[in-house]
């Protein structure tokens, strides 16, 4: 009979108790819908790309006349130049950097504004929530494109008047939905259990209300950084967002459209940026909602 020792006996326990949660972990990766994980290697790609422009491009982006004018696609310029002569690829680049910085801050600057106007509507008495109600139904129907003129005349065209006015367009989105599920779980028997025993509002929202509307918040804020981006590249279209030699999607289109049969390639390019971060970002918005609202799993 052949003897166990205590050491090989640890090993053998510890590695049995691995397994159950090694095999948790495959099965929670097999449990992922596809969405998700399309949508994270789309954005996960997005943010690559603009983490590297952001400190190294081919060339740089106020290099003009660096290939000759209106060239096509060649081993030294991967999708040519525009009319000025600029890389067209070192521009496509930058503009990842710049939809990333987009998407970031528009979706910080909505969402904390949305989730205090939300909380606090939640929170608030009938004529307090009516009040914030109707500032939320104002906000929505400001078309987003008038509020940029207006923000750009005080402040000039640039980036951030850009994100200013799509951020507070979109906190309009994000409050509502926000008082709406807030609402809901503050109505919940473990809520006002917590509240008869003495338990703050500030511990309510922290232990319960975010919570319970975290993940409703993070699928919104996904489909708004998507619609940020889109948002910002018509914005720059107008020109009314950041003023060369700062990249954009949107300019690379509106410089393109008189040259468009001349380099194709200035227009295809950019609008394939747009397309593959927006549906990126809508793809992993919508894998995240399947994922955790148990009723919509394939299976359940």
């Amino acid at each position: 009979m052949q003897s166990v020792s205590p050491s090989q006996g640890v090993t053998t326990a510890v590695n049995e108790s691995r397994e159950p949660a090694n095999r948790t972990r495959i099965q929670r990766l097999r449990g992922l819908p596809p969405t998700f994980i399309m949508g994270l290697v789309m954005v996960g790609t997005v943010a690559i790309i603009g983490a590297i422009a952001a400190l190294w491009t081919p060339y740089s982006l106020d290099v003009v006349g660096a290939g000759g004018r209106l060239s096509g696609p060649s081993s030294e310029f991967w999708i040519g130049t525009d009319r000025l002569g600029r890389d067209l690829f070192s521009q496509l680049m930058a503009g990842f950097t710049s939809a990333v910085i987009v998407a970031v801050t528009t979706a910080a600057l909505a969402g904390s504004l949305g989730l205090i106007l939300g909380i606090l509507a939640a929170l608030s008495g009938r004529f307090v929530d009516a009040g914030i109600s109707k500032l939320i139904d104002v906000m929505i129907a400001f078309p987003t494109l008038l509020l940029a003129m207006l923000i750009v005349t005080v402040r000039g065209a640039s980036l951030s008047s850009a994100i200013l006015a799509i951020g507070i367009a979109g906190s309009a989105v994000i409050a509502r939905v926000t008082r709406v599920n807030a609402a809901r779980v503050l109505r919940e028997d473990y809520v006002m259990a917590a509240r008869v025993s003495g338990t703050g509002w500030f511990g309510i929202i922290r232990i319960h209300v975010l919570p319970g509307i975290m993940p409703m918040l993070i699928v919104q804020l996904m489909l708004l950084a998507g619609a940020a981006i889109l948002a910002e590249a018509s914005l720059s279209y107008l020109g009314l967002g950041a003023p060369p030699p700062a990249a954009s999607w949107g300019r690379m289109l509106q410089e393109a459209q008189s040259t468009v049969l001349v380099q194709p390639w200035a227009a295809v390019a950019p609008g394939l940026a747009i397309a593959w971060t927006v549906l990126g970002l809508n793809l992993l918005g919508d894998g995240i909602r399947d994922y955790t609202d148990p009723t919509l799993r394939t299976g359940t």
